[in-house]
């Protein structure tokens, strides 16, 4: 593997670890401050900033502290060049998976998602 999937990994596994403990310091360290949020799952379409999501992800129970069992997997990480990669994932919040899109950029030599595209799958409880 090479050092560049070995960081992404890395990144992508903080990214896991923000969602399921609602961790917004860890949440900040792996966006870019300048990162989009998005889904067409919602109408109208869902598009926040950082600034925007940060808080949501704050005011949730976590899925740690219900008890919830971690489900989530990296599908693929495709890189385009030295500072340029997407990551597909897979992720669950209560009866929501989700699909997630992940854009991310290396800036200063540290890769950081630019960008949050995702799909929204209900589950039958």
């Amino acid at each position: 593997m090479t050092q560049a999937f070995t960081d992404i990994t890395a990144v992508l596994q903080d990214y896991f670890d923000a969602l399921y403990f609602c961790d917004t310091e860890i949440l900040q360290r792996v966006f870019h401050p300048k990162a989009i949020y998005a889904t067409a799952d919602e109408t109208p379409m869902l598009y926040r900033t950082m600034a925007e999501y940060v808080p949501v992800v704050a005011a949730r129970q976590s899925p740690a502290s219900r008890g919830e069992a971690r489900r989530d997997h990296i599908d693929a990480i495709d890189l385009a060049g030295e500072n340029t990669a997407v990551a597909r994932l897979r992720c669950s919040i209560g009866q929501r998976d989700f699909v997630d899109f992940l854009t991310l950029i290396r800036i200063g030599g540290q890769w950081r998602i630019i960008a949050k595209v995702f799909q929204i799958i209900e589950r039958q409880p």
